[in-house]
């Protein structure tokens, strides 16, 4: 069983940054991709940006060049980057970590204000 904890969301003005976190209790390497996903009240879950064991990325067509995903994997841990927010990302975001058995995390709150 492994564990994910996101951490970093948060209340910020449009064309603000904010940087999640997702630190797993085992190793991000084991698992194929690691994921961050959001979803919004009345909306599907979707797929922002993924970065896969040998290190390739792709991104959600709304979020390119303005989002990034990376991965410290001594520390389990996988990041997104987000800048030049806007309030159509206002979202819970969702780490995920996609193996033999997929796992998500808790969610994080990100607002965007106008």
């Amino acid at each position: 069983q492994v564990q994910l904890v996101e951490s970093g969301g948060g209340l910020v003005q449009a064309g603000g940054s904010l940087r999640l976190s997702c630190a797993a209790s085992g190793s991000i390497f084991s698992f194929n991709a690691m994921g961050w996903y959001r979803q919004s009240p009345e909306k599907q879950r979707e797929l922002v940006a993924r970065i896969s064991r040998g290190g390739f990325t792709n991104y959600a067509d709304s979020v390119k060049g303005r989002f990034t995903i990376s991965r410290a994997i001594a520390k389990n841990t996988v990041y997104l980057q987000m800048n030049s927010l806007k309030p159509e990302d206002t979202s819970i975001y969702y780490c995920n970590a996609n193996g033999t058995v997929v796992y998500w995390g808790q969610g994080t709150q990100v607002t965007v204000s106008t």
